[in-house]
């Protein structure tokens, strides 16, 4: 799947669910070092773990994150 992310550096994440759970994650654009750090820590994650850990988080003063995105990317899939 591919989500179009809104109010973040990044401008679409690329990812796969099997089995319900979470792989091959890769950001367009972002922070390089951040955005390939959160696609390893969640590979192979129960989507709704993936949810509920980062559903919320906030870059700086923006409503939203890259891992805010994922969450809502991963929620768009259920």
């Amino acid at each position: 799947m591919v989500y179009k992310t809104k109010g973040v550096c990044s401008s679409s994440i690329q990812f796969e669910v099997k089995d319900g759970k979470v792989h091959n994650v890769q950001f367009q654009g972002g922070c390089s070092g951040n955005t390939k750090g959160l696609a390893s820590l969640v590979e192979g994650m129960e989507v709704a773990e993936v949810i509920n850990r980062l559903e919320g988080i906030r870059c700086g003063f923006k409503q939203t994150s890259c891992p805010d995105q994922l969450a809502k990317a991963l929620k768009a899939t259920q």
